[in-house]
């Protein structure tokens, strides 16, 4: 039986929601770790809905409320391509049953992704028929990119969302490398793509790609807030 995920969420503070923005947390996370992030673009986006899900998986032996979307033991690309495939109907599922929550369509949902929840953000947002209005991914890899091309044909998938990667150069879990790869992977499907490395930043997010992150959603979802930014 298919899981159901659920995570923290953040709403508009007046009236119904104009947006929905997934937040996908990384390996060993869960939904707390990103939900902040409504906090820090709501300035930007008033009236979106932000939705944090955990992913489906509770991480073994962990006591601090970890999640996965899959297990890691050998990061292999090939484990990664069996791991989205795996979990990706579950986050579809999700997608669809937020954006009839708060009755929108896909083509006002936007996927947020850190670390293992970019490669999520990928594979799903690249394979909707409708694709959404933007993909923003934090410190990610794409996942069984040679795949892509043929996965898009065969769903019928002609148009491409926008696309933001933002990379740490001091990367020690997932390598700054992972940037140029997904960004040349999207190329070979026939892709584009927008990309900012951050100097001297780990696997993390810094207020720099806060920012950036923020204003590309705010400019694929054609948000105009009242101070005109």
């Amino acid at each position: 039986m298919m899981v159901d995920l659920d995570g923290p969420r953040r709403m508009p503070r007046h009236g119904r929601a104009d947006a929905l923005v997934v937040l996908l947390h990384g390996y060993g996370a869960n939904g707390e770790d990103l939900i902040g992030l409504a906090d820090q673009w709501r300035e930007l986006l008033p009236n979106a809905a932000f939705v944090a899900p955990n992913a489906p998986e509770e991480l073994p032996f962990d006591g601090f409320g970890g999640f996965q979307w899959f297990d890691l033991t050998t990061r292999s690309p090939e484990e990664r391509w069996r791991g989205t495939q795996r979990a990706a109907p579950v986050l579809e599922r999700f997608i669809a049953l937020e954006l009839e929550r708060v009755k929108l369509r896909i083509e006002r949902l936007a996927l947020v992704g850190f670390s293992q929840g970019t490669m999520l953000a990928l594979h799903v947002g690249l394979r909707l028929r409708s694709p959404p209005a933007a993909i923003l991914g934090y410190s990610g890899i794409i996942s069984g990119p040679e795949h892509l091309a043929a996965d898009r044909q065969a769903c019928g998938v002609s148009v491409q969302p926008p696309i933001l990667l933002i990379h740490g150069e001091a990367d020690d879990v997932i390598p700054a490398e992972a940037l140029m790869i997904t960004t040349n992977a999207l190329a070979d499907a026939g892709l584009t793509s927008s990309w900012h490395l951050s100097l001297g930043l780990g696997h993390g997010i810094d207020m720099q790609g806060l920012a950036l992150g923020g204003r590309f959603l705010q400019q694929s979802l054609g948000v105009v807030t009242s101070s005109g930014r």
